[in-house]
């Protein structure tokens, strides 16, 4: 059995110091309590500063405990930065594909969109944002679904002939979204539409949403009624870049 990964021992062990809220610390402080050379307690606290776990004064340039800590165990997520971060990649993947675009976040009810740009050829649409979806019968469900904790889950409900009801079946279509990378649906949720969602990753490659299309069944697929490769391509590009984006934020 391999045994504790020392880099991640320390980086915890930074955090509990610097949560027994004394103050903000110089680098030289954490490298003397924790018995570390002063450089390695640096990379760590500069690592850690990345990902928004530690803060650091601008002004004595000293560290402090950083807001993501306080999001751990909830389901925050800065809705409004994360659609400032990929509104024009959202604009550009409806713009190539001629589709409705979509980006959502899991929440305990199911998956809630939170941006929503219309299909450009000037078609009556209704907004989607705030719509929840269920998870499992849709593309950007399943991906959201994908990467998170295994958790219970009630009676699967039929939308339409299509859905997946069976929680085995429904298991390994999820499995097969981890594998491939991407997800799609075709009529599950509703009948003659089709759609196709990635994962959108932040630092460490955490998932923290999805974004995809959706459409005619027509558009979005081929003669077999699989999703066509070339819009599969597009969304997977869309949401590296918008993972490209969230990762420059800071």
């Amino acid at each position: 059995m391999p045994g504790p990964i020392q880099s991640i021992e320390r980086a915890a062990a930074v955090l509990r110091l610097l949560a027994r809220g004394s103050g903000p610390m110089g680098v030289g402080e954490v490298a003397t309590a924790l018995d570390l050379a002063k450089p390695t307690a640096h990379g760590i606290l500069r690592t850690l500063l990345g990902t928004g776990f530690v803060d650091q004064d601008p002004v004595t340039c000293r560290y402090l405990l950083g807001p993501a800590v306080h999001e751990l165990g909830s389901d925050h997520l800065d809705v409004n930065e994360l659609r400032s971060r990929a509104i024009h990649r959202a604009d550009a993947l409806a713009a190539r594909t001629g589709e409705s675009v979509r980006m959502a976040v899991a929440r305990p009810a199911g998956v809630t969109v939170v941006h929503h740009v219309f299909r450009p050829d000037n078609s009556e649409q209704v907004l989607a944002v705030g719509e929840v979806l269920p998870a499992y019968a849709t593309a950007l469900g399943k991906v959201l679904l994908a990467y998170e904790p295994a958790a219970e889950r009630g009676a699967l409900q039929a939308f339409t002939h299509r859905t997946i009801t069976d929680p085995a079946a429904s298991a390994r279509s999820i499995a097969e979204v981890r594998r491939a990378g991407w997800a799609g649906e075709v009529e599950e949720y509703r009948t003659g539409e089709a759609g196709i969602a990635a994962p959108i990753r932040t630092r460490g490659g955490l998932v923290v949403a999805a974004i995809g299309i959706s459409g005619p069944v027509d558009r979005l697929c081929d003669s077999h009624s699989q999703p066509r490769a070339g819009l599969v391509d597009q969304v997977r590009a869309a949401a590296q870049a918008v993972h490209r984006d969230l990762t420059a934020a800071r």
